[in-house]
């Protein structure tokens, strides 16, 4: 009988809890996502999920040029790959706004822009742009009812747009519409919202075209919406888990084609009390931001419920007639992968069942050298 899948035959020579990447289903979800996309020219790819120069250079290598990023980290990680074009999805603003600059001193080989949503930010970039020598790509940052960052696509946003194009040191090229909000596990309602909350973004386009500007770039969407935005040839896309992918998004997203490639692996450190098992999975080793009961899914022990969860421990109900003994290993499919890779260091690599190498989540640092 085959071993499942994410079984390592040399965990007894490693420490527990860990994190453990997959490369080869790593590749299949990278082809996935172009084969979605119809081309890697679709796709920017959101790096938040893997925090990792080798996932990275897997990215480049599969023909994908455009990337996205949250923070001047994750940027740094892009340049130092040469990637050719990265968007730093952040409105930054006072030192980080320096930080930026420095980045993109550091890095000529990399086209970076970043967003803005409203004129006072329009100023500061435009004028500490010029007094560095740089012209410097930027997006409109549109709320399409994420009400977390944003300017709503309609008039205002339009006076944005025309007021940055009139300014030095900043070009403005486009929009970005990010749909986190839309969750729906039903496709077909999923793609009704996700259309319409993009229609004022296709208005908005139309505006700027009419308003005697260049055709703006659109990019929109994040994992949810990826397959309904894939399909608006006009549009980049820009997913992020699908990398490594997670329970939650298997759950909220079944219609995607994704294979789980990266796991936690967590010990049986004591039986407590009749019934119970304690692991060594705490809060510092898997994401905590969901309820109790919906933080991870143990692939080899699905039957196991979580009762509480500390720094470094993790108690499990498991039946009063449950044959687990100290050392047992589990292993665990997160719910949310990414704020789960950043409490990572590095993650161990396996290829063929076997762990052979690591990979460091540099990124998963507030700085690198800038």
């Amino acid at each position: 009988m085959n071993s499942p899948w994410y079984n390592i035959s040399n965990i007894a020579e490693f420490d527990t809890p860990a994190l453990v990447v997959f490369p080869e289903r790593v590749q299949r979800n990278i082809n996935t996502a172009i084969a979605m996309a119809g081309g890697p020219h679709r796709l920017r790819p959101h790096i938040k999920t893997h925090k990792s120069p080798e996932a990275t250079r897997m990215l480049i290598d599969a023909g994908i040029t455009k990337f996205k990023c949250a923070t001047i980290a994750e940027a740094e990680i892009l340049g130092m790959g040469q990637a050719k074009d990265v968007l730093l999805a952040y409105q930054p603003v006072g030192p980080k706004l320096s930080r930026f600059v420095a980045l993109i001193k550091r890095y000529p080989a990399t086209i970076f822009s970043c967003l803005i949503d409203n004129a006072i930010s329009a100023n500061e970039q435009s004028t500490v742009f010029v007094v560095n020598s740089l012209t410097v790509p930027v997006y409109i940052d549109l709320n399409v009812g994420m009400g977390r960052t944003g300017i709503e696509p309609d008039q205002a946003a339009l006076e944005l747009y025309q007021y940055c194009a009139s300014l030095q040191g900043i070009k403005i090229i486009g929009l970005h519409a990010y749909d986190g909000h839309i969750r729906n596990i039903d496709l077909n309602a999923r793609a009704a919202e996700c259309d319409a909350a993009f229609l004022p973004v296709k208005a908005m386009k139309h505006a700027i075209i009419n308003a005697g500007l260049n055709m703006p770039v659109i990019i929109a969407g994040g994992s949810h919406t990826f397959p309904i935005h894939c399909k608006r040839k006009e549009v980049e896309c820009s997913p992020g888990t699908f990398i490594y992918w997670d329970k939650g998004n298997s759950d909220y997203c079944p219609e995607q084609d994704f294979d789980i490639a990266a796991i936690v692996m967590t010990r049986v450190v004591s039986l407590p009390a009749a019934g119970r098992i304690c692991t060594d999975l705490g809060h510092k080793s898997v994401a905590a931001e969901n309820v109790l009961t919906n933080r991870v899914y143990f692939m080899n022990a699905p039957e196991l419920k979580a009762i509480s969860q500390s720094e470094e421990h993790l108690v499990l109900d498991a039946g009063n007639n449950h044959s687990f003994k100290e050392g047992d290993i589990l292993y665990g499919v997160p719910i949310h992968i990414c704020p789960t890779v950043a409490l990572y260091e590095s993650v161990l690599v396996a290829i063929n069942g076997k762990i052979t190498s690591e990979w460091k989540n540099l990124a998963r640092d507030r700085k690198i050298n800038v």
